[in-house]
C-alpha cells in the first residue's frame, strides 16, 4: 500500500471516528433556567385544570380546565386567559370581569386542581403518559413508568421543559426535580 493511501485512510478513519464520537457525544447540561424555573412561581398553561371558588356564588364556583388556547371558559364573563399566569393573576382577572356589571366586590380564590401531565420515553417500563405530583423528581416519574429498562441509563436523563416561551432540552441527574408539562428522555447505556 502506497504511503499517500495509507495516510488518506487513516485521516479517514480518525475522521470517521471523530464524527461518530460526536454524533454521541450530544451532551447538553441543563441550562441555568432549568434550575431558575423551578424556584419560579407556577404559570398555568393547557392541561392545567383550576379550581375557582367565589365566595357567597355556589354557582360559580368549579374546576376549570385550561383549553388548548390557553384560556379557561368561566360562567358569566366567557373566557378568561390562563396561560402564563400564576394563580394569583388569576384571582385578580376573573375578579375584575365579574366587578364589570356581575357582583359588586367579589372574593375570588384560584388553586391548580390537577397539573398538566409529564410525558416519559425511552428506556424506560412504559414509555407514556403520566399525572404530574408535586415534588416529582425525575427519578420518581421514571419509577411511574415501570422503572429503568435494563438497557437504561441510570445516572441521568434529558428533560424537554417549556421556559418563557422558549423549549428546552438539558441533562439532568435523576434527582432533579421536574415540572408539569416536561418531556423526560431516559437514554439507552453505551455499555
Amino acid at each position: 500500500m502506497g504511503v499517500q493511501l495509507r495516510s488518506f485512510l487513516t485521516t479517514g478513519l480518525v475522521a470517521a471516528a471523530l464524527v461518530s464520537l460526536a454524533a454521541c457525544s450530544g451532551y447538553r447540561p441543563a441550562p441555568a433556567a432549568f434550575h431558575e424555573a423551578i424556584s419560579q412561581p407556577y404559570t398555568l398553561d393547557a392541561g392545567d385544570s383550576v379550581r375557582v371558588t367565589v365566595f357567597d356564588q355556589v354557582d360559580l364556583t368549579n374546576s376549570y380546565a385550561v383549553d388548548q388556547s390557553g384560556y379557561i371558559s368561566f360562567p358569566l364573563v366567557g373566557a378568561v386567559p390562563a396561560r402564563g399566569r400564576t394563580v394569583q393573576q388569576m384571582e385578580s382577572a376573573i375578579a375584575a370581569k365579574l366587578r364589570q356589571g356581575f357582583l359588586r366586590d367579589p372574593d375570588v380564590s384560584v388553586q391548580v386542581d390537577q397539573y398538566r401531565p409529564v410525558f416519559i420515553m425511552g428506556e424506560v417500563g412504559s414509555a407514556g403518559q403520566y399525572a404530574y405530583v408535586p415534588g416529582m423528581t425525575v427519578q420518581t416519574a421514571i419509577a411511574s413508568a415501570g422503572g429503568f429498562s435494563a438497557r437504561a441509563n441510570q445516572a441521568n436523563a434529558d428533560i424537554t421543559r417549556h421556559i418563557n416561551g422558549r423549549v428546552m432540552t438539558g441533562r439532568v441527574l435523576i434527582s432533579d426535580p421536574i415540572m408539569p408539562g416536561d418531556t423526560i428522555y431516559v437514554r439507552e447505556r453505551l455499555f
